[in-house]
């Protein structure tokens, strides 16, 4: 039986830079380090990579984790695209938050990009911005007290 969603995992070129994203301006915090040297046969089997080795970092929200991995091996060439939302696969996370507006503009004076400012969409405000490598997130607040998608309260 499926319990519910534990974490997501993001790949990244620069783990300082991902890590400053993820708790510095969005509050994860960091619950673990660990990293493994190449030729690690069981990490190498559930990845389907050969002779990997990396560094991970855990980091935990309320409700979510957040993986994030910096390959030393294979080195990987990150995309000189931004990938579309309407590529098949995942597209985005989204971060339930308190204050759209405040978070948006506390997020736009660090830099974060943008695609529009929040967007009211009656039961729910939103918009996407992307995180230093990319990557689209979501910032949603739910504003109807009997939205289905909302989760807690």
């Amino acid at each position: 039986m499926i319990r519910g969603a534990h974490h997501i995992a993001i790949s990244t070129p620069n783990l300082k830079r991902a890590l400053s994203f993820y708790q510095d301006l969005l509050g994860f915090r960091q619950v673990s380090d660990t990293s493994w040297p190449e030729g690690t046969q069981a990490i190498n089997a559930v990845l389907d990579l050969k002779d990997s080795a990396a560094q991970q970092i855990m980091l935990r929200g309320d409700n979510l984790c957040i993986e994030l991995f910096e390959f030393v091996k294979p080195l990987s060439t990150p995309s000189t695209e931004l990938p579309s939302v309407n590529t098949p696969g995942l597209t985005h996370i989204c971060f339930d938050v308190i204050d759209i507006e405040t978070e948006y503009q506390r997020l736009k004076d660090a830099g974060i990009h943008f695609h529009v400012p929040p967007q009211d969409f009656g039961s729910v405000k939103a918009t996407y911005g992307r995180d230093p490598d990319g990557n689209v997130f979501e910032l949603q607040e739910i504003i109807s007290p009997d939205a289905p998608e909302r989760l807690w309260d």
